[in-house]
């Protein structure tokens, strides 16, 4: 009777041994620092969207009148931009003051050039006298006219900085030259285009 409930010793050898799947497997020959990927895990990697992407098909080239008028467009562009901004000397606070001095008064500066003309054909040989005579005290009353008014710019140019910008580090000289330049231009050719009207307060 005992040998009936006896257990054979393969069957106990069997019970012993657990089944082993292939990811414990495989779980049991990774590293310890092993990080398992996404498809590992069962997730799937989101793609990109398309929407911010360049297109890949062929561009199609520019006619020569596109690209002419792309060309114009650009250069249009950029002379309202200059018209507005100006360029890089006209930078910083003491160019801005020194452009609203000029800007707010009326300067004989802005005749200058007309008059030269004028003085021009006037000191012509075939002219008479009298008009050759007048054409040289138009240029002289010219240039006292710009190196009075250029002197009272300055002047106000100094005043200004000092009270505004003490600590400024702008040259006096280059904003003088700057402002007087500027004066003898006309007002509508001027860059940057003017930001203050004729007898405005600076």
């Amino acid at each position: 009777m005992p040998s009936l409930f006896r257990r054979k010793s393969a069957d106990l050898v069997e019970e012993s041994v657990t089944t082993v799947t292939t990811d414990e497997e495989s779980a049991a020959a990774r590293p310890r620092g092993y990080t398992p990927s996404k498809k590992e895990l069962g997730q799937v990697t989101p793609k990109r969207p398309v929407a911010g992407r360049r297109p890949t098909g062929p561009v199609k080239p520019l006619t020569k009148e596109e690209a002419r008028a792309q060309r114009r467009a650009a250069r249009a562009e950029a002379a309202a931009e200059f018209r507005r901004e100006g360029g890089p000397r006209d930078r910083g606070p003491e160019r801005l003051l020194a452009r609203n001095v000029v800007d707010s008064r009326r300067t004989i500066g802005t005749w200058f050039f007309g008059g030269a003309l004028i003085v021009l054909f006037g000191s012509n040989q075939a002219m008479p006298p009298i008009v050759r005579l007048l054409s040289n005290v138009l240029w002289g009353a010219l240039a006292l006219g710009v190196l009075i008014d250029s002197i009272l710019i300055s002047r106000k140019i100094k005043r200004l900085v000092r009270e505004r910008f003490p600590k400024s580090t702008q040259k006096l000289g280059s904003l003088y030259f700057y402002a007087i330049m500027r004066s003898i231009t006309f007002r509508r050719m001027r860059a940057p285009a003017p930001r203050v009207n004729i007898g405005d307060q600076v």
